[in-house]
């Protein structure tokens, strides 16, 4: 790695080439390679949550998943696919209204495009991401009984879903509807209970995130300049979680290249790793991930392409 000219390949896609060719066929308006991408994934259920979770924004500006319906009205995977699209245009709106709360009709609409996907495709654990998801949404967000209703579904059809937990800890997070200590329990009680090579226990990581984020924000909300993000990392606390993570994740994962759903979340340990002062498990990460890089959670802390690097080659060195 000393000396190399290095760069990383922020691919959206993470390597799914499958998933590339549907994306060119949505610019091109043609439905059938969603129809035939989601096909060949099948129950995959990790490989689909991916996909599904990629192809959403990119259908969200257009109406490509509504011609696949008028043409498909019965198609599960359509539906599905309508269920995320929905989530994401409500995202959209949220993004593009700044702090100005969503119409709750649109995110009921919503709800209800999660609901019939669920009906359709009844063991796909993916319309229950998309609820937990959109429920975040909601002002006053939802009733803990609601909330733990769509939590049992989720849990009966896929109980290490990455994604699935991931959202409930957002969800958790006090940029929502929860706060910094609601959100670490839940990362760490699904980190406990992960089997061994489950990705589960980098939740923790990606807790430590969104509550630099939170703290960003509310700085930012004051004009002070935001903390040192070396002290959010590294402290004693923060060290044993990420050698915790390693431990119950990486030690136990088979070796090779990561399959693309695998990518964000292995950029989240590493970049965790570095800032935390553990070049020893920082060094094998970026090993693992070779060019394979995601903008997050390299974004929060400089310029993604220079962090990634940056802490690539301090890794190699020791240092």
């Amino acid at each position: 790695m000393p000396g190399d000219r290095f760069t990383p390949d922020f691919d959206p896609d993470y390597g799914d080439a499958r998933l590339t060719t549907a994306r060119k066929d949505i610019a091109n308006g043609r439905w059938q390679g969603l129809r035939d991408l989601l096909r060949v994934t099948g129950p995959a259920w990790s490989v689909r949550g991916h996909r599904i979770r990629l192809l959403a924004p990119a259908c969200a500006g257009n109406s490509l998943v509504e011609s696949w319906l008028a043409a498909e009205p019965r198609s599960a995977d359509a539906l599905v696919l309508r269920a995320a699209t929905e989530v994401a245009r409500a995202f959209t709106l949220a993004a593009a209204g700044g702090h100005v709360p969503v119409e709750q009709r649109r995110v009921d609409q919503a709800v209800m495009a999660c609901l019939q996907g669920a009906e359709a495709c009844p063991e796909d654990p993916t319309p229950w991401i998309c609820l937990i998801s959109v429920a975040r949404l909601y002002t006053p967000g939802v009733r803990r009984q609601e909330l733990g209703r769509w939590w049992d579904e989720l849990h009966a059809r896929d109980p290490y879903t990455m994604e699935g937990h991931l959202h409930v800890l957002r969800y958790y997070s006090a940029r929502w509807h929860g706060n910094h200590g609601l959100m670490y329990d839940f990362a760490r009680d699904a980190a406990a209970v992960a089997p061994p090579g489950c990705a589960l226990p980098v939740l923790v990581q990606f807790a430590r995130v969104e509550e630099y984020r939170s703290l960003q924000d509310g700085a930012n909300g004051r004009g002070d300049a935001p903390g040192d993000l070396d002290r959010h990392w590294n402290h004693d606390g923060a060290v044993d979680d990420v050698r915790r993570t390693w431990q119950r994740w990486i030690t136990a994962r088979p070796d090779g290249q990561p399959a693309p759903e695998e990518v964000r979340d292995l950029n989240y340990l590493a970049h965790a790793a570095s800032y935390a002062g553990l070049p020893d498990l920082a060094a094998p990460l970026f090993r693992i991930l070779g060019v394979r890089a995601s903008r997050m959670p390299w974004s929060c802390t400089g310029d993604p392409e220079a962090e990634f690097v940056k802490w690539r080659r301090r890794s190699s060195h020791g240092a």
